[in-house]
């Protein structure tokens, strides 16, 4: 089954992994609609491809008639959508939760060949945390209502840009000291985009991963530490890093929530009690026949811009 000529629909398409996911389905042929909530913001995902082969359209994905215009022509599906924190109308339950579920309703009327959801490592009905659980949700929903869809679950996803290494870097040019919450002993798998990337387009090519969960991780498992050390050392910069207990961050998380993007959330401290890797029992990204990338591949180019020096600078 090939996504040549095929059309394939991504909501939430604007953000980290829909950049990269658009341009390798560009090259595999595939026409692309994207639901964004601002299509002017996301008009440069337009020349990754061919005259006409990318239409990015606005639209809010909780608004039934919005995803039944993007979806009407789609032979695929792929969901981004998640949030880290409720913010205006985006909450939890309605953007994690039952998304999906309504998704795959508004698809079997459109006579969608298949859909790929994008879920977390830690998805889990019983997790304290109110971000997995709802991921559990929307899993649960979307395979009630679509068997024939597949999960997808990355460990945290790094690539130029991203949440994690770019962030830290930033925070490492005017911070003296980076905070080692949890101790710095929460255990990660980061896994390069571009392998979720072309993890998701295997799955759309291929009936055998239907009804499947997959998690997806890197080659290495560091701890929180290791991945600050690793990040400093890589643009050059010495910076103290300070044990922070969660409980001792329970009140300024608290407080932070109430900001439109607040640095840490109380759900987020919970997160980062457990560990973010792949669990042995779990189908993986080597089921797709990708030799995932690792972090010493890629980080080092994107974070250059942070070294003295920039990509000739000495590390």
């Amino acid at each position: 089954m090939q996504l040549q000529n095929k059309t394939v629909c991504i909501i939430g398409g604007s953000g980290f992994i829909g950049r990269a996911l658009v341009e390798k389905l560009a090259r595999a042929g595939a026409r692309i609609t994207v639901l964004t909530r601002n299509a002017v913001r996301s008009k440069n995902l337009k020349p990754v491809g061919d005259v006409g082969q990318i239409t990015v359209m606005s639209g809010d994905a909780l608004l039934d008639d919005d995803l039944a215009r993007a979806i009407q022509s789609a032979d695929y599906i792929v969901n981004l959508v998640g949030i880290f924190h409720p913010s205006g109308k985006q909450k939890f339950d309605n953007a994690q939760a039952e998304l999906p579920q309504r998704i795959a309703q508004i698809a079997e009327h459109a006579e969608v060949t298949k859909i790929v959801q994008i879920s977390a490592i830690g998805a889990d009905l019983n997790a304290a945390s109110a971000y997995y659980r709802t991921k559990a949700e929307g899993e649960r929903g979307l395979l009630r209502q679509a068997p024939n869809s597949t999960i997808l679950r990355p460990s945290i996803v790094f690539g130029p840009g991203d949440g994690f290494f770019d962030r830290f870097a930033r925070m490492a040019m005017i911070a003296p000291a980076l905070p080692l919450l949890a101790g710095g002993n929460t255990k990660f798998q980061p896994v390069f985009v571009g392998d979720v990337a072309e993890s998701i387009i295997y799955c759309l090519s291929n009936s055998q991963t239907d009804g499947q969960i997959y998690e997806l991780g890197g080659p290495s498992i560091y701890s929180f530490k290791e991945l600050l050390v690793y990040t400093l050392s890589a643009i050059g910069k010495k910076r103290a890093l300070i044990p922070v207990p969660i409980l001792a961050m329970q009140i300024p998380a608290a407080m932070a929530s109430i900001l439109p993007n607040p640095p840490i959330t109380p759900d987020q401290l919970r997160m980062l009690d457990t560990d973010n890797i792949v669990n042995e029992n779990m189908l993986d990204i080597t089921s797709f026949g990708i030799t995932p990338q690792p972090i010493e591949a890629h980080v080092p180019n994107y974070l250059s811009c942070y070294r003295q020096g920039g990509i000739f600078g000495s590390s």
